[in-house]
């Protein structure tokens, strides 16, 4: 039976980062949306406030300073190889992000076999934001459900990679799960944890185990 690996993007294939902190770079707005980070991560406000907020500072973002963003980030080394080996080996990956859709898609580009995010306009903006299509970590657990009748597999096929809260119902919802460079409280859910820069170590946890 194949199995359907299920990849976060914040802190997880970036590191220490996220995809919003790296598209307000390019803005000059790091330091208003490392407040929302922090406020999110605290529960003062949910992701559809979250969502609300960036969306208006992103009021002037283009798509060049989207591919900016994507091109200069911090990611994980080894992850369009451990997806051509996912691959091969006759497995599925996706992923599944709070982050905007619009930065998470390109990840088809890697070799994801499906990329979520929460719903956004096409940059530039020039429509509203339906709050209806931010994802929650709810979401997440609905979205891998989807993503298993796709690809033929069950819940007890899959494996979650992960770093934070958003990834503890996912985490829950599925027999194995990889805290890559996570929070202590998820690392202590977790099948497996990995602290490092190379997305390959963390996947061979998986694949030795197997």
């Amino acid at each position: 039976m194949p199995r359907l690996h299920l990849f976060d993007l914040d802190g997880t294939l970036l590191y220490g980062t996220s995809a919003p902190l790296e598209i307000s770079r390019q803005l000059g707005l790091e330091a208003e949306t490392l407040t929302l980070e922090q406020e999110i991560a605290a529960g003062l406000i949910g992701p559809p406030q979250y969502a609300e907020r960036i969306y208006a500072l992103w009021a002037g973002l283009t798509d060049p300073q989207v591919t900016a963003a994507f091109e200069g980030a911090p990611w994980l080394a080894g992850i369009r190889e451990v997806w051509a080996e996912i691959r091969r080996a006759g497995d599925y990956c996706a992923v599944i992000s709070l982050s905007p859709s619009f930065f998470v898609e390109r990840l088809t580009g890697w070799g994801a076999h499906a990329a979520f995010g929460s719903r956004f306009p096409a940059v530039p903006f020039t429509e509203p934001l339906d709050l209806t299509g931010v994802l929650s970590a709810a979401a997440k657990v609905r979205i891998a459900d989807r993503l298993c009748a796709r690809f033929g597999v069950t819940r007890a096929e899959c494996v979650a990679y992960g770093d934070s809260g958003s990834d503890r119902d996912l985490f829950g919802a599925v027999p194995v799960s990889v805290a890559v460079n996570a929070s202590r409280r998820l690392a202590g859910l977790a099948t497996h944890s990995y602290t490092g820069r190379d997305l390959w170590d963390a996947y061979e946890l998986v694949r030795r185990a197997r």
